[in-house]
């Protein structure tokens, strides 16, 4: 991440701080800067199956700019990609300017029936990384479906808030919490999700953001902090 500089008595500015400088013994302001974050995840993240512009990213950036931010979002979803690839590219994609996280996996971990300890190893990893780089995170959890059995459910559901409390990260308990009627997805999906039943369609991705950009406001809050 950035450096810390000392300046004589000035010295170990935050990432997003600007100093007064003065001159004349006038204070000289400088506008705020642009905040950088990367959206780490699979093809949810990604926006598969979308034109460019309706993919949770870009949708995501226009929610944040209407909403008075500014901020970079960079995709750094890949499709297919499972929470072991997430940790195989994490360190890589923090490039220096990168000053909070977006963690989305678990899904093709669950459609290839990973076991949940694999997962939360893997997750806790990119944790990991980003502690290590003083780049905060918010983390977005998924549900296992019952058909795994009670006990894969119950593990892999809690590593998500569990890990979250331990690393005082940020959390949110779905991707998908944007698309819930009641707790549960709508009867008729063909609303919000494309075809395939997995991944949402474009007004799927406009509600999810709608629950995910109050998140990230916080996640900018902190950073700001």
């Amino acid at each position: 991440m950035f450096p810390k500089v000392t300046y004589g008595v000035l010295c170990g500015c935050s990432k997003v701080a600007v100093l007064a400088l003065w001159a004349g013994g006038q204070p000289v302001s400088a506008a705020a800067e642009t905040i950088h974050l990367l959206a780490l995840g699979d093809s949810l993240t990604q926006g598969y199956g979308l034109i460019e512009e309706d993919g949770f990213v870009p949708q995501l950036r226009e929610w944040l700019t209407e909403h008075g931010h500014d901020v970079r979002v960079v995709n750094g979803g890949v499709s297919g990609d499972t929470s072991a690839g997430g940790l195989s590219r994490v360190e890589w994609s923090l490039t220096p300017e990168i000053e909070g996280m977006i963690v989305t996996f678990g899904g093709n971990d669950l459609l290839r029936g990973i076991d949940p300890a694999v997962t939360r190893a893997n997750v806790k990893g990119i944790l990991d990384v980003a502690e290590e780089n003083d780049v905060e995170v918010l983390l977005i959890g998924m549900q296992a479906p019952g058909n795994y059995g009670a006990a894969y459910k119950e593990d892999f559901d809690s590593l998500y808030p569990e890990l979250a409390e331990e690393y005082g990260t940020l959390y949110l308990d779905s991707f998908f919490a944007g698309l819930m009627e009641d707790g549960n997805v709508p009867e008729d999906r063909s609303a919000v999700m494309q075809a395939d039943g997995i991944h949402p369609n474009a007004d799927g991705v406009k509600r999810i953001v709608s629950v995910v950009g109050p998140k990230v406001e916080e996640l900018i809050a902190r950073i700001g902090s």
